[in-house]
């Protein structure tokens, strides 16, 4: 068995479990110890072999057994003896957005539904609202939910593609002194949300050796196709990855075309073509055959007569123009942001506690960090009350008196309640450092409804951002039906900053909506949304994402210093 279906069927135990109502924490074991196989770097063979199943985080003994008798036998009892509780596709009702397992269980046992069509022909002709706890607005929402499902691709979230193209690299050029140089292409370099597969590329002058090396790397499973230029392997993880290899003197043209995107290739190969060239992957052609070698890509768009374009800005929106009139942005960098603005803590939910999250910032190179813990009407997440708030302003303030280059501050995620009401009243928002407001529950309201409950959020003079604005996770839920327009020019009419979530699975706001916030002047604030130490690591995906959108370091919150930032608030609240 490979790592992927290992880590498929743990995960669907995981899944029976939930809806057997089995304890919470046997279930995330399973689904922890699921994640941590997939994202191993080599055969999970190699740990069995070794005996050392149990160094792999999240597997403890019960697990590693289990483990064990798959790869001994390729089969599992314990699954076994499950599948005859739960029908495998009563799990599949899980994939629905909005259906959890209660909800799973209950079509199951009172419908006998047992497939994602016969939900959605049940829900089509109505029946579903005659279950106890459904109605008809469960009904439609379920619908939803299906045709959204129906709608999903198998693109790979930009947070799950980087890393593994990050290890396939350093194997690579580690492990092969032929590689000259190496790196990401396609929509992974540019980028992108989520991208289709993984595309390297490398420069060399042994392209055998080369080819040879990347088939051997511990992460493949299989080769798919070899060839002279590309090889194409499958991972242990089931992703497929494609290596070009190029001599070093054509590394600057392969780069520019295998970068893309295509429309803005098209537009590249269209001024060349007005110069009486013709580009490749391979460099420019004259009329008389001769060539021009572009051994680095900044000599693509010079002999084009253009500045070098970013790879985030190459989607054909423009940046060709604005390269020709010299108005390219100077895009915001990492090392122009200065703190985050939105972490949480064990305070609520996170799993780090504020020594250890202020330590990870100032590791980073922070100024400051904005503990960001939720307020109390979302009791799934340990939502503090005032009075919690105090106290954790207490521990802030202790700690403070350690650091002289660093300020932790105090803020919260409030809660911007069902009803369009704020979490707390504005003599408790007056006592924090700063405020991000955030909608959580009720996502599938209406559009006047939920931007109503926004826009209320941005009048309010102590909101200082607005938090993941359209609530979409990627590959798992739809953006809300909130007016993101409206959302906009409101942010830009009160001053009110609009979050870029760097959580890889929300990248929300968007990068084209970054940009139209961009256009109507609102500022973004970049930040990781992180819920332990590691996740302010986060925060390169959001940043990228921004840069997508356009945007320079004026138009970020959090490219301003600590002082900047209480004027900045100060000025908003009078």
């Amino acid at each position: 068995m490979t790592n992927r279906e290992i880590t498929d069927l743990l995960r669907r135990i995981g899944d029976m479990l939930d809806i057997l109502g089995e304890n919470r924490f046997k279930v995330l074991a399973y689904r922890r110890a699921a994640d941590n196989i997939l994202n191993l770097s080599q055969d999970i063979r190699s740990y069995w072999q070794a005996g050392t199943l149990q160094q792999i985080p999240g597997i403890g003994q019960a697990i590693a057994q289990k483990i064990d008798e798959l790869l001994t036998t390729g089969h599992l009892e314990y699954y076994e003896r499950l599948q005859d509780q739960v029908p495998p596709g009563v799990v599949s009702l899980l994939e629905i957005p909005d259906v959890g397992p209660r909800t799973a269980k209950l079509l199951w046992e009172k419908m006998g539904l047992q497939s994602v069509s016969e939900v959605e022909e049940a829900a089509r002709s109505g029946q579903l609202r005659q279950l106890p706890g459904l109605g008809a607005r469960s009904e439609a929402k379920i619908l939803a939910g299906i045709e959204a499902l129906h709608r999903r691709s198998d693109r790979i979230p930009l947070g799950s593609a980087w890393p593994v193209a990050a290890s396939l690299l350093a194997g690579l050029q580690t492990g092969c002194p032929e590689v000259l140089q190496a790196t990401v292409a396609g929509s992974l370099r540019r980028m992108c949300a989520t991208v289709g597969d993984i595309d390297l590329l490398a420069a060399s002058e042994a392209p055998a050796a080369v080819m040879r090396a990347f088939a051997d790397l511990p992460q493949v499973a299989e080769v798919v196709l070899s060839g002279l230029t590309k090889t194409t392997v499958r991972l242990h993880n089931g992703l497929q990855v494609d290596l070009r290899v190029l001599a070093p003197e054509r590394w600057g043209a392969a780069l520019q075309y295998f970068t893309g995107s295509r429309a803005h290739n098209v537009r590249v190969r269209e001024i060349a073509q007005r110069q009486k060239l013709s580009l490749s992957e391979y460099g420019f052609k004259r009329p008389d055959g001769s060539e021009i070698l572009c051994p680095e890509e900044t000599d693509v768009y010079a002999t084009l007569g253009l500045p070098w374009i970013a790879p985030e800005l190459r989607e054909d929106r423009g940046e060709i123009q604005a390269a020709l009139d010299s108005t390219l942005p100077r895009l915001v960098e990492g090392d122009d942001i200065r703190g985050d603005l939105h972490a949480h803590s064990d305070w609520s939910d996170g799993a780090g506690t504020l020594a250890e999250m202020a330590e990870a910032a100032r590791a980073r190179g922070y100024d400051y960090l904005v503990i960001s813990d939720h307020t109390q009407s979302l009791a799934v997440a340990h939502g503090l009350t005032p009075e919690r708030l105090r106290a954790q302003r207490a521990e802030i303030d202790a700690l403070n008196e350690q650091w002289d280059d660093f300020c932790l501050l105090q803020g919260c995620e409030l809660e911007i309640k069902a009803d369009g009401t704020l979490d707390f009243e504005d003599e408790v928002l007056a006592e924090l450092d700063f405020v991000v407001a955030s909608v959580h529950t009720s996502l599938r309201q209406e559009q006047e409804q939920i931007t109503r409950r926004v826009l209320n959020a941005i009048h309010n003079p102590y909101v200082d951002v607005i938090g993941h604005p359209s609530g979409r996770i990627l590959g798992q839920r739809e953006e809300s039906a909130v007016d993101l327009e409206a959302v906009i020019r409101a942010a830009a009419e009160t001053g009110t900053a609009l979050e870029v979530n760097s959580i890889p699975s929300r990248l929300d706001l968007d990068d084209v909506h970054v940009r139209r916030a961009l256009e109507l002047g609102a500022q973004v604030a970049i930040n990781s949304d992180a819920h332990h130490p590691g996740g302010l690591n986060s925060l390169p995906y959001g940043l990228a994402t921004a840069r997508r959108g356009w945007a320079t370091a004026p138009d970020v919150l959090n490219t301003m210093t600590l002082d900047e930032i209480r004027a900045w608030r100060q000025a908003r609240i009078g």
